[in-house]
């Protein structure tokens, strides 16, 4: 089953990739690698949510928020590459959590990211993660996501 046939099996479909706020572009293709830029969880060009997890949101807020930032990861890669069949591995995953100074349910949040690159793509969605507590992030978003994929 290709990675495009799991997301529809699992309900899913990539959203257009979204436009950058900013000086940057959504991804860099480097030789055998693509880094995707820092992906917050816009649905339809507008945040699913905003605030801080451990103030405004739960945990399982956030989670949800990491597979919406995943699932806009998975689209700028796509975009950069033109089929997720390409993708060998996903190498490293970075969330980031926008929280409360008391927060700590940091790696809880960001297992929405990771668990579902490895729904979506099996043994090569497994990867190193890091999960990080930020005071602030851009447009209010509670988490932003970016990934290191290696493409064939």
């Amino acid at each position: 089953m290709t990675p495009e046939e799991k997301l529809s099996e699992l309900g899913l479909t990539l959203p257009e990739v979204a436009k950058p706020v900013a000086a940057y572009v959504p991804a860099v293709r480097t030789g055998d690698l693509v880094y995707t830029s820092g992906q917050v969880p816009v649905v339809e060009g507008k945040l699913a949510a905003t605030g801080k997890l451990g103030a405004e949101l739960t945990v399982e807020q956030g989670y949800e928020m990491a597979r919406i930032c995943a699932l806009n990861a998975l689209a700028a890669l796509k975009a950069e590459v033109g089929d997720l069949t390409k993708v060998v591995r996903i190498v490293k995953v970075v969330v980031f959590v926008a929280s409360d100074p008391s927060f700590t349910d940091h790696p809880k949040v960001g297992n929405g990211a990771s668990e579902l690159l490895g729904e979506v793509l099996g043994e090569a969605g497994r990867h190193a993660r890091s999960a990080v507590g930020v005071a602030a992030l851009p447009l209010d978003a509670p988490v932003e996501v970016e990934l290191i994929a290696e493409v064939g």
